[in-house]
């Protein structure tokens, strides 16, 4: 039996195991231990190693057994498990796609809002071409994995005559990104505040991303003038950013939940 804690930040739900019951074997868990109509059920599985010199790494595997570089949401919900098992208000947490440092700003155990560092968002405009489809603008986001991000004006986020969850299906595999995209639609609601759907790459549509959030922000502020502190709503809730003038490290606070403790099978 395999030991894990599943928490959640806006919807968006990962399970915490341990490195150590891994067993090279992180691919598997994660499709057998995700599936939501057989097993646990989770977004991806967070694998916390604890090194011998007492720093924390993380290896993100999504529900389809592919590895990312990181997630967000992922990681501020390990944050909320080593404060609620171990109090630590700050950690840094390493990643593949770089140390994210979080910071409990409010506790209601098993609820905490987090505030995490999340590395410096490097924002280009480009046009795409999809067969059938033709070419869709839009922008690369990097924020420690890769985004494509698409600003739309419908209330149902559709662009390009489809739905997003089309649209982000076919850019999130298209050659054009060698190792797959996550995709966002954003709305500029105010100068102030942005919605947006997420087609996370390796999972699908989720409710929430904090590497989504971040990435939806920062084209935001760079191709639309919007304020540098932003509220970032998605269907699974809000969270806010905040981006200082001089484009250094992009700051992101939102909630994380633990859900529960358990024991689950292995392969």
């Amino acid at each position: 039996m395999i030991p894990f804690v599943k928490a959640h930040a806006c919807g968006n739900d990962f399970l915490v195991l341990e490195e150590t019951v891994a067993a090279r074997q992180h691919a598997a868990l994660a499709r057998k231990l995700c599936s939501r109509n057989t097993s646990v059920g989770a977004d991806g599985i967070e694998f916390l190693e604890r090194r011998p010199n007492g720093e924390f790494f993380l290896r993100l595997f999504n529900a389809d057994g592919s590895e990312a570089e990181l997630s967000g949401n992922g990681t501020r919900c390990v944050a909320a498990w080593l404060a609620s098992s171990e109090g630590r208000d700050e950690v840094v947490l390493g990643t593949h796609g770089g140390p994210r440092s979080c910071r409990v700003v409010e506790e209601a155990d098993p609820l905490y809002l987090i505030e995490s560092e999340m590395g410096v968002p490097r924002v280009m405009e480009r046009t795409i071409e999809l067969p059938e489809i033709g070419n869709i603008a839009g922008a690369m986001v990097n924020v420690g994995n890769p985004h494509f991000v698409i600003f739309v004006e419908s209330e149902d986020f559709s662009s390009y005559g489809l739905s997003w969850q089309a649209l982000g299906s076919r850019i999130s595999v298209s050659p054009i990104f060698p190792h797959g995209t996550n995709v966002e639609f954003v709305k500029v609601l105010s100068d102030g505040e942005i919605a947006f759907r997420i087609f996370e790459r390796g999972c699908g549509p989720t409710t929430s991303s904090g590497t989504g959030t971040c990435a939806s922000s920062a084209a935001a502020m760079k191709l639309r003038g919007v304020s540098r502190e932003l509220k970032a709503v998605a269907e699974g809730g809000e969270q806010r950013t905040v981006w200082s003038a001089d484009d250094q490290v992009m700051r992101l606070t939102g909630p994380a939940e633990i859900i529960c403790r358990g024991e689950v099978s292995g392969l």
